[in-house]
């Protein structure tokens, strides 16, 4: 079948099917119940432009987020939603490798340059434009796209850290899940990346690890989510360890507390910094849609030795593909509990690659205590960490796929994926006096 048949005759089905998921990465409370369906495989990355603009409608009619208007509307204007509800940033349009002639085009029409970057170490071109007076940013993007049918243009969409901070106290823990996590060895000065928020490398479960950060949405701010991830990656003080001790952490923060934090371009000029930095393994806990400039700069740092991890997103088995982690050559990680079992809010599909820790467990907090954790955004960490301290060792993503525990269905599957890892490195909550949960 080809995919424009495809296409033709299930795409109602699909918008349909993807009203109802519960748009768990904000930490927004509650949820809309939906119908399991089968997805597709991971969709193509080299298309013709018109299939490729098909598809991104596709991608983004069955990820309609129900409830990112809150975070439009606590954004004052800087945010604004595209065609499908994602929230982008008000009046940008992102130009991804522009022509001369496409770059002539867009400003005899009436477009405007705000700033333009050429990231090297990507060989990525980046012209970022303001639409014409009066024009919506809808019609702005259809508009340079029939002016350049060759060309690549793009909303400057904002992907979500998958976590919040709640007050209360650590929930209970299943029975039996008071043993002391095996302390793994020593990261022996491996470089890990995280883009993230920042990091407040003070933690004492820093203590051990060398930080180096960048802001690339003004200068790096510390947050909740960025802290707690990096201590999952290259944390170690006392009875908590993360999964790569000692590592030279790379933190690139995207948010730098702007309303307009998480962009499409801080996340590009993110992994080009990763680039330059011969950061081998980069962690990515944050959500989004497809989008033509992150899936371009995924797959030239991956052409350039970058491996990336990102959470699966924890929108339940029933929502569609989330974004950076559907990209191919991304490592997808779901998260599961104390007893191994994925967590029913976790996403599925052929874009899970493994499963790990991400419930029952502690990870830094706020000041200098912990906090219980809980989503896929803190199971990613724990496999970036084990692959980080593989580099150099043949191909680290095989040699991790050997040693895990098959789980679910028979070899790999759209839950565990290729089975089970990091099993050892969940540091119970009680061990470390965890107050408070970070969930999802």
């Amino acid at each position: 079948m080809s995919i424009r048949i495809f296409l033709a005759t299930g795409l109602a089905g699909l918008v349909l099917a993807a009203a109802a998921p519960a748009w768990a990465q904000l930490g927004l409370p509650g949820g809309v119940p939906s119908l399991p369906r089968t997805l597709p495989d991971r969709l193509p990355v080299e298309t013709g432009p018109l299939q490729d603009d098909v598809l991104r409608r596709v991608d983004r009619a069955l990820q309609a987020p129900s409830r990112l208007r809150d975070l439009i509307r606590r954004s004052d204007g800087a945010l604004e939603a595209d065609p499908e509800g994602w929230p982008a940033v008000r009046a940008e349009i992102v130009a991804i490798d522009p022509s001369p002639a496409g770059r002539r085009m867009a400003l005899d029409a009436g477009f405007s340059v705000i700033r333009e970057e050429r990231l090297e170490d990507l060989d990525l071109a980046v012209v970022v434009l303001a639409p014409p007076r009066g024009l919506s940013l809808r019609r702005a993007v259809e508009r340079l796209r029939d002016l350049d049918p060759g060309g690549s243009y793009e909303f400057n969409h904002v992907h979500t850290p998958a976590g919040t901070l709640t007050e209360g106290a650590v929930h209970a823990l299943d029975a039996g899940s008071n043993a002391a996590p095996r302390a793994p060895a020593q990261a022996g000065g491996a470089r890990i990346g995280l883009i993230d928020t920042g990091v407040d490398a003070s933690h004492p479960a820093l203590a051990g690890a060398t930080v180096r950060q960048q802001g690339f949405a003004g200068a790096y701010r510390s947050g909740a989510h960025g802290t707690a991830v990096a201590s999952l990656l290259a944390g170690r003080s006392g009875a908590f360890s993360g999964a790569a001790p000692g590592a030279i952490l790379f933190a690139a923060d995207v948010y730098g507390g702007s309303p307009s934090g998480g962009s499409s371009t801080g996340v590009a000029e993110a992994l080009a910094w990763m680039v330059r930095n011969g950061v081998p393994v980069v962690n990515i806990s944050l959500v989004g849609p497809r989008n033509a400039l992150v899936e371009a700069a995924v797959r030239r740092a991956s052409g350039r030795g970058v491996l990336v991890v990102a959470a699966v997103g924890n929108d339940g088995p029933a929502a569609p593909p989330l974004y950076p982690a559907s990209y191919p050559d991304v490592v997808g990680v779901t998260a599961v509990n104390a007893r191994g079992r994925v967590l029913p809010e976790a996403g599925r599909g052929p874009q899970v690659d493994f499963a790990a820790p991400g419930a029952d467990m502690a990870a830094a907090g706020p000041g200098q205590g912990y906090v219980s954790v809980r989503g896929a955004s803190f199971a990613a960490p724990l496999v970036a960490g084990l692959l980080a301290r593989r580099q150099g060792r043949g191909d680290a993503v095989q040699a991790l796929a050997a040693g895990a525990r098959d789980m679910g269905a028979r070899g790999p599957d759209p839950v565990y994926g290729r089975g089970l890892v990091a099993a050892d490195l969940r540091v119970d909550p009680a061990a470390v006096g965890a107050r408070g949960r970070l969930s999802r």
